[in-house]
């Protein structure tokens, strides 16, 4: 093939070739290298056979078949597998080339990388893709950021090959500046695992309270689809409940070892959360959860220690049905309540200019968490741009009232069966605790104002004044070496 390439790809595994197949079909000339160049033949020759790819079989070769400003998108591994090829990289590069790291980097990562290839006259851009093989495939949602000096001569093929929302626009804008696009990418696989968890919890109480069989949990969940639940997950919940084990022809879910494994994103929002003071109670969860389902040993050993009774239910079961799904449609709007006020925060803190209407938007179509309800939140956002949650917006606050009395039953429910649902019941505290006006909290500020002299602020004083008692009577505290 005559000619320079539009791009350049280095990391030919699935996720790779088929975002490399996706920029190929729509026109674009792609370089395509491998560190075991042998995949390199193999996928030219095979999937790529006739598309327009330049085979490369090292970097040298690979960056001189790139047109300039050389492009460059990184589909390997996160960590020092990045900072490895970036320096592999270097020598072959000029001031005013642009790498992307396409993978699920740590935005800390992003941030360093940004500003030392800056240093070097280099351009960097950390973009979030979200989609999984067949997302990268046939159109992913794309969120990058970093140099913004880079996004007009990356934008006509990155929102090309992103994923299109109902009225044509890309699911793929520009996110902010240096780390912005790993973590918005980082929040929405954190709402992704809430979102998993509330499925699954869901489909554990019709299971064991309801005792309802695979088939007819797949109905179920197909009717959800065509209600605002709609949603990718809601949908491939109701595929994986009507799959057959091949060996078995049971039902694949029940030959599923419970037990789920986790890639660091979900746990990442976890701690951000924390750092910033977001309270994102329902994505932790969600994460403990998957952490708990991995000591299975330890959980059989205790479920012989602690047997449960076992009893039939005795209710109207379709309507109990609805009191789920009312439930897990409250939990999610809280859970999205909780990842849109954490981006916000960490907008405020880090100095992106984060637009959550637009991160909504962009979420619409090739991502995991895509749903139908999130035109609904850029909605809400565009009624007020000012909005500091979506529990506050009145499209959202009228699902909740309307699904409150349903959510607080089966939180119950679940409960007194001793029927484990940590997202739904985290995201009802998460709502409760949000409308309180009073929540005990000065009790916990005057113990610490006891044991360590933390001070407090008075109700019947201006904010930012801060009052200290003396508790003892002795004109001193307990220890003053705490930090509680």
């Amino acid at each position: 093939m005559n000619g320079k390439a539009d791009i350049g790809l280095i990391g030919l595994a699935v996720m790779g070739e088929n975002l490399a197949l996706n920029m190929a079909g729509k026109g674009f000339t792609v370089a395509v290298y491998n560190r075991t160049v042998d995949r390199v033949d193999a996928f030219v020759s095979g999937r790529g056979a006739g598309l327009p790819f330049i085979p490369c079989h090292s970097i040298p070769n690979f960056c001189a078949a790139l047109g300039r400003p050389r492009k460059i998108m990184m589909m390997v591994k996160a960590g020092s597998p990045v900072d490895a090829l970036i320096g592999q990289l270097l020598p072959y590069l000029d001031a005013g080339d642009i790498i992307i790291d396409g993978g699920n980097s740590f935005f800390p990562d992003t941030i360093r990388r940004t500003y030392e290839l800056r240093e070097k006259g280099l351009r960097f851009i950390g973009a979030g893709i979200s989609g999984g093989e067949e997302g990268a495939l046939h159109g992913p949602s794309v969120m990058p950021g970093g140099d913004h000096d880079a996004w007009p001569l990356v934008k006509d093929i990155l929102q090309r090959v992103a994923a299109v929302g109902p009225d044509g626009v890309p699911c793929c804008e520009w996110i902010g500046g240096d780390g912005a696009g790993h973590y918005v990418k980082m929040v929405h696989n954190g709402i992704e695992y809430g979102d998993m968890q509330m499925c699954a919890e869901a489909y554990v109480l019709m299971r064991d309270l309801l005792g309802m069989t695979a088939d007819e949990m797949a109905d179920v969940f197909t009717q959800w689809n065509q209600t605002g639940l709609n949603s990718y997950l809601i949908e491939i919940a109701a595929a994986v409940l009507k799959f057959r084990d091949p060996v078995t022809g049971n039902a694949a879910i029940d030959v599923i070892l419970d037990t789920a494994g986790q890639k660091g994103t979900g746990k990442w929002t976890g701690q951000s959360a924390l750092e910033l003071g977001a309270p994102a109670a329902t994505i932790a969860e969600a994460v403990f959860a998957r952490s708990i389902s991995a000591l299975r040993e330890e959980r059989l050993a205790a479920a012989a220690a602690y047997p449960s009774d076992k009893v039939c239910w005795q209710g109207d079961r379709t309507a109990f049905v609805e009191n789920i799904r009312q439930a897990l449609y409250a939990s999610k709007i809280c859970s999205y309540a909780q990842g849109f006020q954490l981006l916000r925060l960490a907008g405020e803190h880090y100095g992106w200019n984060l637009l959550p209407g637009e991160i909504a938007l962009i979420w619409r179509n090739g991502c995991i968490i895509r749903a139908a309800f999130l035109d609904e939140i850029n909605h809400a956002f565009k009624r007020d741009p000012g909005l500091q949650n979506l529990l506050l917006d009145p499209f959202f606050s009228g699902i909740v009232k309307e699904c409150l009395s349903a959510w607080r039953k089966v939180v119950a429910e679940a409960v007194l069966r001793g029927i484990p649902v940590p997202a739904f019941s985290s995201a009802l505290a998460y709502f409760d605790g949000y409308r309180a006006p009073l929540l005990g909290a000065n009790m916990i500020q005057a113990q610490r104002d006891y044991f360590g002299a933390h001070t407090f602020e008075r109700i019947d004083r201006p904010r930012g004044e801060f009052n200290h008692f003396d508790w003892t009577g002795s004109g001193s505290v307990t220890s003053g070496s705490y930090n509680a």
